[in-house]
């Protein structure tokens, strides 16, 4: 059981080395555990917090307050009136408020402040997108290059099993006293150098799937597979998707949502009052005593102190707007420069392909043709060894261009916006 438990809270940790890991799913895994991510649920929470105190607004305002004063003089009636006594005031005077307000229009100023709140909340969780989508192209480095190292761990490979046709033609001639063994000892001792390559190119890989890991969050064993991501072959004219271009949209609407509200806060507002309070004197000033009072009713307000700045406040979010517009323009512009420059370099890539393709098929003859002279001791080792190199440099351009040709297509489709 204890073994059963450790498998099991080791598993989501680790990929399993059967399961094959996809390009596709690295960027997922990467964007899923990455810290910035976290932030975007933060925002969510913000956004609710500020909606909800918005909405208090709507609810009666409570107000309370109290004072005491002294007054050097008071009001007095020293009209002499037949069987009345008006007593003066006092000087020193007492009163407690309760005011209750309750909103009925406000020029729709609140609605607006809960627009901007919500488009202000989407502006920066398009900030994040943007972000994360820097962290796309780091993915497709890394697994790229995995993908490069493993093709040339095949092309060492396929040297060295020439390699061993070699060495086991010339083991026959030495031993039957036609060839040198210094003829066999150079193809051993680039045998040996291949299998240096092999060490050389697994601790590189290591080190790259390592840093994967890392972006992901799981252990990649040596023996998982990379799949080769599979692109389409036309990706001529693509239409730009970027996440930048979204984040401008909505800044555009946040500002015009800022000038909707700047109309709002000028805009008349009215509201039902209710005052109620205690003190001495009460609303009757000809009461000397403490007493309770109360006042109800509707209250208009309308402030003017905002048009002043009315227009200049409307002509800096035009400026904004425009500076936000300019940014697309030139954004779009750098976009479609790279795109017309991956599209020349694929163009290229697949003419150099074709040509290594017809190389290589040359270079087997060749070698071919090296190994039956070999077999009959026309050439030396040496000469064999010079076409076999011959054909793995071949390889190993050809392989390089795909890799390349690869790369260049996932950086189309990522600057375009489409992965």
């Amino acid at each position: 059981m204890r073994k059963l438990l450790i498998i099991i809270l080791f598993f989501p940790a680790c990929i399993n080395a059967q399961e094959n890991l996809t390009l596709q799913k690295a960027q997922q895994l990467a964007r899923a555990n990455y810290p910035l991510i976290k932030q975007k649920e933060l925002l969510k929470q913000s956004l609710a917090f500020s909606i909800e105190n918005l909405s208090k607004g709507y609810l009666p305002q409570f107000n309370l307050s109290a004072q005491a004063t002294y007054q050097s003089e008071v009001t007095q009636v020293k009209i002499p009136v037949p069987g009345f006594t008006v007593e003066p005031l006092n000087k020193d005077q007492y009163k407690i408020l309760a005011d209750i307000n309750q909103l009925i229009y406000d020029g729709g100023a609140i609605k607006e402040k809960k627009n901007i709140q919500q488009l202000n909340e989407v502006v920066e969780q398009e900030k994040i997108e943007v972000e994360l989508y820097k962290l796309t192209d780091r993915i497709n480095q890394l697994y790229l290059g995995v993908l490069f190292i493993d093709e040339q761990l095949k092309q060492v490979q396929l040297v060295k099993a020439d390699l061993n046709i070699g060495i086991k033609k010339v083991e026959a001639q030495v031993k039957n006293g036609v060839a040198f063994r210094s003829n066999l000892n150079v193809l051993k001792a680039e045998s040996l150098k291949a299998d240096q390559r092999i060490i050389e190119l697994k601790a590189l890989r290591k080190g790259l799937t390592d840093v994967l890991g890392i972006f992901i969050n799981q252990t990649i064993p040596a023996e998982t597979r990379f799949e080769t991501p599979v692109i389409e072959s036309a990706i001529n004219k693509a239409e730009i998707q970027r996440p930048e271009l979204k984040l401008f949209s909505n800044q555009v609407k946040l500002l015009e949502s800022q000038n909707q509200l700047i109309d709002a806060k000028n805009k008349p507002k009215t509201s039902l009052f209710l005052q109620g309070g205690y003190g001495r004197p009460g609303l009757n000033f000809l009461n000397n005593q403490f007493d309770f009072f109360y006042t109800t009713g509707v209250r208009f307000n309308w402030s003017f102190s905002g048009l002043y700045t009315q227009k200049r406040e409307k002509k800096l979010i035009e400026i904004n707007q425009q500076a936000i517009n300019i940014q697309k323009e030139v954004f779009l512009l750098n976009t479609s420069t790279q795109l017309q420059q991956q599209q020349a370099e694929m163009d290229k890539l697949q003419e150099l392909i074709n040509t290594d393709k017809e190389i290589i098929d040359l270079r087997i003859s060749v070698k071919e043709a090296a190994k039956a002279q070999l077999d009959n001791g026309v050439i030396t080792a040496n000469d064999y060894l010079r076409e076999v190199n011959a054909e793995d440099q071949v390889r190993q351009s050809l392989v390089a261009h795909q890799l390349q040709l690869l790369q260049a297509q996932i950086n189309y489709q990522t600057i375009s916006g489409k992965q």
